[in-house]
């Protein structure tokens, strides 16, 4: 029994040495605090409603696909608010350029934008309920061991329940965002 543990261990390694060194960056997303470019511009909210540059690095071996989602577990829902999801989008791409999220022309070919929380597909920026404590907003990118049988009309949950088992690394941005009127 211990043989094969220290196995596992060892042909785990790799994975996890990959996986740690993988990394998304923005030059929108600075200071942990979201611009008014990358705000809502509705229910109250007066932002660009701009998706923020997205860069990754180091995939691990065997990434087939990516998928990036912006989530605010803070919405008062009972679960949280899906802001953007984009999946398929080539292995070999490592940005998604600012504005991809409301102009389809920006996206790589083949990714697919899906529904939000928001009931349509693309980026919706932040928009808290005034009064509210700060939410975060944890933009992700994930690293996938294969592409997503869904389209653009499937519900942000689904994607997420088929991102979850094909996830080989991910990286993740947290920022936060309130407003007080």
């Amino acid at each position: 029994m211990k043989k094969f543990l220290l196995s596992a261990l060892l042909c785990a390694t790799p994975f996890l040495a990959s996986a740690a060194d993988f990394e998304v960056t923005s030059p929108q997303l600075k200071d942990g605090v979201i611009a008014n470019a990358q705000v809502f511009n509705s229910f109250g909210c007066t932002g660009d409603n701009i998706s923020p540059e997205l860069r990754w690095s180091n995939a691990p071996e065997g990434t087939k696909s990516f998928a990036v989602t912006v989530y605010d577990p803070d919405a008062p829902t009972g679960s949280g608010w899906w802001h953007w999801v984009v999946f398929n989008i080539p292995a070999d791409v490592n940005v998604l350029q600012a504005g991809a999220g409301t102009n389809k022309d920006l996206l790589p070919k083949g990714a697919i934008q899906s529904l939000t929380d928001f009931g349509v597909p693309g980026y919706g920026g932040p928009c808290p309920p005034v009064g509210d404590k700060p939410h975060r907003y944890i933009f992700t990118v994930y690293a996938l061991s294969t592409t997503l049988d869904l389209n653009e009309n499937s519900m942000p949950a689904l994607v997420g329940f088929s991102i979850m088992p094909n996830v080989l690394a991910k990286s993740t941005i947290e920022l936060t965002f309130g407003r007080n009127k």
